[in-house]
């Protein structure tokens, strides 16, 4: 049978083969010097907290030019790029070459490549190569909507050891300040925490702002797995299947956003308060 040429299957084909494109370039340059900049902050920041690779550049440059070529209807909303004003109706591609860049240019093994697919503002697709997994080794998490989580094109099984009675949560600020019923860890990826919720490795994980491009595919494997996402709003923590704005733009969506599953995902949304 043929298949449509926007059919989940073909685009989740892509979506994989881009991620597992961006590993292997992230994986190359590190055998050579890396070239680093800084991007402006805030003054209330460190100047020096948001580093930028030359291979953040040419990779999303690659990814956006493979997804012209194969979708050109389809729009793009990446990190290292201007983007237009990106509505969430079709479909959108949102990218981001390297997540975890500080850990990426320092060699720490905690950076992922993210190719999250919306349709309508909801994740329909999701690809995450990272430099760690569950099986101890780098390789692609992905998943389409209604089908299950895959790392490298076989099922994922969420390990439960009941023997464990305090879990993992990923946090920004991984301190006696976390809440006490998770064990806090902070990865520098957010990426890589959506991954890892989704795998089992973590039970739940917070972001404080994060841009859709950095957690469009980790919602995507969230929900493959029965986890959930919830956003802060006006009237408080809400479920969300996908990202909307007020004013129609996704370069504009930036909420606090916990995903988990569920029971916990919840439970740490109201220990946030």
């Amino acid at each position: 049978m043929n298949q449509s040429p926007e059919s989940l299957d073909v685009i989740g084909a892509l979506a994989l083969r881009l991620a597992r494109l961006a590993g292997e370039e992230m994986t190359a340059a590190l055998t050579r010097p890396l070239d680093v900049a800084y991007k402006p902050t805030a003054p209330e920041e460190h100047e020096l907290k948001d580093p930028v690779s030359d291979v953040d550049r040419a990779v999303e440059a690659v990814l956006r030019a493979e997804i012209e070529a194969a979708f050109p209807g389809h729009h793009i909303l990446g990190e290292e790029f201007p983007n237009p004003p990106t509505t969430p109706g079709g479909y959108v591609w949102a990218i981001d070459p390297v997540d975890g860049t500080a850990n990426f240019i320092n060699g720490l093994p905690l950076f992922s490549g993210s190719i999250g697919v919306l349709r309508d503002g909801v994740p329909v697709a999701g690809a995450l190569w990272c430099a760690s997994s569950h099986a101890l080794r780098a390789g692609v998490y992905h998943c389409i909507q209604g089908g299950p989580l895959l790392f490298d094109e076989s099922p994922v099984t969420r390990r439960e050891n009941l023997g464990v009675r305090r879990k993992l949560g990923g946090f920004r600020d991984a301190s006696h300040r976390s809440p006490a019923r998770w064990e806090p860890r902070r990865t520098g990826s957010a990426a890589i925490e959506c991954a890892f919720v989704a795998a089992g490795l973590m039970e739940v994980a917070q972001f404080e702002k994060p841009n859709v491009w950095d957690v469009a595919a980790g919602v995507a494997l969230v929900h493959a797995t029965g986890g959930i996402a919830l956003a802060r709003g006006a009237s408080g923590w809400e479920q969300v299947e996908g990202f909307q704005t007020a004013d129609g733009d996704l370069r504009d969506w930036r909420r606090p956003l916990v995903v988990g599953m569920p029971g916990a995902a919840e439970a740490l949304c109201e220990a946030l308060g």
